[in-house]
């Protein structure tokens, strides 16, 4: 015989584990039955939305990577021993931050990544996708880093900015600018003496004069200073400015820019004292991220009042 009173046989329901299990351990008759339904029902939604949460995602990453950072891999040994892409080495990969040229233009001693001009023949080969699968992939590792680049990406340092003439050498075997030779303590490899001469040439505007670290080893603005861009390109073709090595672990820290002009600006001051620069292309970062922080420390003020 079947009990009216709740619990009794008549109020049991299958349990998950095949045993009947009594309504009224729920909270009401119906609740089991509704909980299943709500699970029914969110996993639907969630099938539902993650199209869209995946499409947001690839949107922006998109959007980071065209606009604020991306990370690339060396793939060559042109910048060593500041950059390692040695053959047999580990690659290394940086962030090449955009920003900084947002509100200004690269200066002498940073290290840029850029599109070379279509006279550069490309330091490596790289095998081009065939189907539009492997180069979604592609794009993929070389948003993330871990995929060589394309063949006309190059990273280098630049040596002179426009209007300034650079050549080759001084007495010491040094580059000099405007008449003046540069501190550069970064070079690994460099050529003899006798094979280093070249210019001098004058930067035209909106362009740059690019030079690798291991100057043995790098096809630069001296190897093609004989094209119609005089071995200079442009300022709109800088992808970026290389920040800091992601990876490999050991190889982590940020990228030096050091000032290799400084004697220029020593020898432009009479008095021997050189005054302290703040660019655009230095607060700009900070005051992108300090606009960025405003609104989120905002939200969780209100959030934390709500809560109390």
């Amino acid at each position: 015989m079947s009990s009216d009173r709740p619990g009794g046989p008549a109020d049991v329901v299958p349990g998950d584990d095949g045993e009947d299990v009594p309504t009224a351990t729920r909270s009401g008759g119906g609740f089991l039955r509704r909980g299943r339904r709500d699970k029914t029902a969110k996993k639907g939604s969630l099938l539902r939305e993650l199209p869209v949460l995946l499409l947001i995602a690839f949107v922006l990453a998109v959007v980071v990577k065209t606009f604020f950072v991306q990370a690339f891999f060396i793939p060559s040994g042109s910048m060593e021993q500041t950059l390692h892409g040695c053959t047999g080495c580990t690659g290394d990969r940086v962030l090449v931050n955009k920003i900084p040229y947002w509100f200004g233009e690269p200066e002498p001693g940073d290290i840029v990544v850029f599109k070379g001009p279509d006279t550069w023949t490309p330091e490596v080969d790289v095998a081009e996708p065939t189907n539009w699968f492997s180069g979604a992939m592609l794009w993929l590792g070389r948003t993330v880093g871990v995929a060589p680049p394309s063949e006309d990406d190059f990273v280098k340092r630049v040596i002179a900015t426009e209007g300034q003439t650079v050549q080759c050498c001084d007495a010491e075997g040094r580059i000099t600018v405007d008449g003046e030779p540069l501190d550069e303590p970064y070079i690994f490899e460099n050529t003899p003496v006798q094979d280093r001469a070249f210019g001098p040439v004058t930067v035209p505007e909106g362009r740059l004069w690019v030079m690798g670290d291991h100057r043995s080893a790098s096809a630069d603005s001296r190897s093609h200073v004989s094209d119609r861009y005089g071995g200079t390109i442009g300022v709109d073709d800088v992808i970026g400015k290389a920040s800091v090595i992601v990876w490999p672990i050991s190889r982590f820290g940020l990228l030096d820019d050091p000032d290799i002009q400084e004697q220029q600006a020593a020898a432009a001051d009479p008095s021997g004292v050189t005054e302290s620069r703040v660019t655009s292309s230095a607060v700009a970062p900070w005051a992108i991220g300090l606009t960025g922080a405003l609104p989120i420390t905002a939200w969780l003020r209100q959030r934390r009042s709500s809560a109390d």
